[in-house]
């Protein structure tokens, strides 16, 4: 088993991936959501978030799983989002990787006490009236990740 394995065994409650968000360019949401739709993915909600986040998202699933593609397009040059792409080149792709777990609370506070080093300063409001909070890809040191986590609590799936 690798290390990250281990690492995440520490997280409390993980579930399953929640989601894989993907960054597309400003003016390419609608013709992205339809690409998925030829592969057939439905669009189940759409958002646009505000604060730091600045995108609009368009949740995508496929059959009645619980997981999801997350298309994020940013509304600002300041958007995290915007800064992704302009490190890609121009180009979207993967923006993180999200886990679903019980508790948001919980695994904000097992990750924080084993060192994990997480973005948000405590859990906060995400779409869809889910609660989340990010972890940085070099979160670990000694094996860091590679990419942006985000831990997703739905509120729904108690």
């Amino acid at each position: 088993m690798s290390s990250i394995d281990e690492d995440l065994k520490l997280v409390p409650g993980i579930k399953f991936v929640d989601h894989v968000a993907i960054a597309v360019k400003q003016g390419e949401l609608d013709r992205q959501v339809e690409a998925y739709a030829m592969l057939g993915f439905h669009e189940v909600h759409r958002e646009e978030v505000l604060g730091v986040d600045q995108v609009r998202e368009a949740l995508l699933r496929i059959g009645d799983g619980p997981n999801l593609i997350q298309l994020l397009e940013p509304l600002t040059a300041d958007s995290p989002v915007q800064k992704l792409i302009e490190r890609n080149g121009g180009r979207g792709g993967l923006a993180h990787l999200a886990f679903r777990v019980e508790s948001a609370q919980q695994a904000f506070d097992a990750m924080k006490a084993n060192g994990f080093q997480i973005i948000d300063k405590a859990p906060r409001k995400g779409s869809r009236g889910t609660t989340v909070f990010f972890v940085h890809p070099k979160s670990r040191a000694d094996n860091p990740f590679g990419f942006l986590i985000e831990i997703v609590e739905d509120p729904e799936s108690k």
